[in-house]
């Protein structure tokens, strides 16, 4: 049996609001209180950790990663303004630096990834024609900030065939089955640097206080033995990574199907994912009712149709799994719903609902959808920086939409008023791997009546994530007697000069609710200094 005893801090518990230290022996919560109890326990225990004033909260759970390519957009060239590059002409000068930085003879897919043409004077993406100059000779693949087109080279597209696919324009760039097509030979590794990859990614999963990954695989992303390659390297917490609950984008069409990958896949939690019924509103490809704002010839694509769904739906319910769904359209949203009505004709409403078919994204949903939503028993995984990063009346969502149509979306607040499961993710490498950006994304929403309370969000990012993989029932997500120990231990340093601790962190609802920090706009982010899973420490600053 091992113990660790933290004490001197402040602890994020339902079950005693004003706890200081904590015990944990074995993996789960033994005990908790307050200091002066606390000392009884020092000499029996293997190591006691001063906390220091630190915050022990239930470890983040992302709802909706990538890690491979996470993994890959953190190695390749960064094209975001994080990266530095605030233009066509810095994105063009960073890959000439990356080509002219490689060894005589390496002909690897050169990589970058994060562009996004509407924050670049120019306005436009790079040309294959241009990426051809500042890289010759190399193949070369652009992902756009919602990795959901990208741009190429010449050596690229030649290598993967992409010309006459679904999606290919001559001026390089890629969306559909083209994408698919140049993503999976951009991103051929060998099982040696794939299992690096994945551990660089789970790594910085947990220097953010991130305990579970929902990872999204699909054929286009990864390949099933990739995912039966994180399963297995995780399982265990002694791994000392995150877990990973797996979901693969798999479509169905017989219980058969869904049994035999559920079978191939040990440890699967779900069937779906990045399934997609749709692309994004970024690259112009989420379905949609009514065309695109600045795109009149255009509603985007539908890759799903309504039987296929009903088929895989059918077909996962029986197999007793749950599927997932990329949806992000309005368009969209009415052929998932149609699609599972349709499953439920067959299997009955209740057998659908209690199933716990879950949605990703789900940015445009109105009242009619949101009623079927909750008929259907769907649980929906949300990505609130989507909101901070494209919402407000300047920003992507209302250029692509028009304004009126873009405040309607990612409507938080109803989607929790309803009574709707909510996890948060970040989709990353879309986003970054930064839950409490996610949680302070949700409750400073661009549209005030969308916004939630700081506590609503962050339970969506802890608890939420374990509920919509269908492991709640453990305890975990929650700081108590009994509940494994997945923890995230923070210090704001910017909060410890206040006069006393009701000052210090912010209560955010009732009086005796545990307490949590300070997200206002411009307040500075909380840093993680230790992460735990199940008793094991994942990551650990603390001094």
């Amino acid at each position: 049996m091992t113990s660790t005893l933290y004490r001197h801090g402040v602890v994020h518990s339902p079950s005693d609001p004003f706890a200081e230290a904590l015990l944990v022996e074995d993996g789960t919560v033994a005990w908790l209180g307050s200091d002066d109890t606390a000392d009884g326990l020092v000499a029996s225990v293997d190591e006691v950790v001063d906390l220091d004033g630190a915050l022990v909260a239930p470890g983040f759970v992302d709802a909706h990663v990538h890690v491979l390519e996470t993994a890959f957009a953190a190695r390749g060239v960064d094209l975001s303004p994080r990266g530095g590059v605030h233009s066509l002409a810095d994105a063009l000068t960073a890959l000439s630096r990356a080509a002219a930085a490689r060894a005589t003879g390496d002909r690897r897919p050169l990589l970058g990834a994060g562009w996004d043409e509407r924050e670049w004077p120019e306005g436009r993406p790079p040309t294959r024609a241009e990426v051809d100059a500042v890289a010759p000779g190399l193949p070369v693949y652009l992902a756009r900030v919602d990795v959901h087109s990208a741009v190429v080279s010449t050596p690229l597209a030649e290598a993967a065939g992409l010309r006459g696919l679904p999606g290919w324009s001559e001026d390089g760039r890629v969306e559909r089955d083209a994408h698919h097509a140049a993503r999976t030979l951009a991103r051929h590794v060998d099982g040696a640097e794939r299992t690096t990859l994945y551990r660089e990614a789970l790594t910085a999963a947990a220097a953010a206080g991130i305990v579970a990954v929902h990872e999204q695989s699909a054929p286009s992303i990864d390949t099933r033995e990739g995912l039966r390659e994180l399963l297995a390297l995780t399982a265990d917490p002694a791994s000392a990574l995150p877990l990973v609950v797996g979901y693969r984008g798999e479509r169905c069409v017989t219980v058969d199907d869904a049994r035999e990958l559920l079978a191939d896949l040990p440890g699967l939690t779900g069937i779906g994912g990045d399934l997609n019924v749709d692309g994004s509103i970024g690259s112009r490809t989420a379905a949609l009712r009514q065309p695109y704002a600045d795109a009149r010839d255009t509603r985007g694509h539908l890759y799903l149709t309504a039987e296929e769904i009903a088929n895989h739906v059918t077909a996962v319910t029986r197999a007793g799994s749950h599927a997932a769904f990329h949806v992000i359209g309005d368009r969209g949203l009415d052929e998932v719903l149609l699609g599972l009505r349709a499953a439920a004709d067959v299997e009955g409403t209740a057998a659908v609902a209690g199933a716990g078919h879950r949605l990703e994204h789900a940015e445009m949903v109105d009242a009619p959808s949101l009623a079927q939503m909750v008929l259907l028993g769907l649980r929906l995984s949300v990505q609130p920086a989507f909101d901070a990063a494209w919402g407000g009346a300047d920003g992507m969502y209302a250029a692509r939409l028009g304004s009126g149509r873009a405040a309607s979306l990612n409507p938080f607040a109803d989607l929790a008023a309803a009574g709707i499961p909510l996890a948060l993710g970040s989709d990353a490498p879309v986003t970054p791997l930064d839950p409490w950006g996610g949680v302070r994304a949700a409750a400073h929403h661009h549209e005030p009546d969308q916004r939630v309370s700081v506590r609503a969000a962050f339970r969506a990012a802890t608890r939420g994530g374990w509920r919509l993989a269908h492991l709640d029932h453990t305890g975990a997500g929650e700081v108590r007697v009994g509940a494994p120990a997945h923890l995230a231990v923070w210090r704001a340093e910017h909060l410890v000069v206040q006069a006393s601790r009701t000052s210090t962190w912010s209560a955010d609802a009732r009086a005796g609710s545990p307490l949590l920090p300070d997200l206002s706009p411009g307040a500075p982010a909380p840093r993680c200094v230790r992460t735990v899973r199940a008793g094991v420490v994942l990551h650990d600053e603390l001094d």
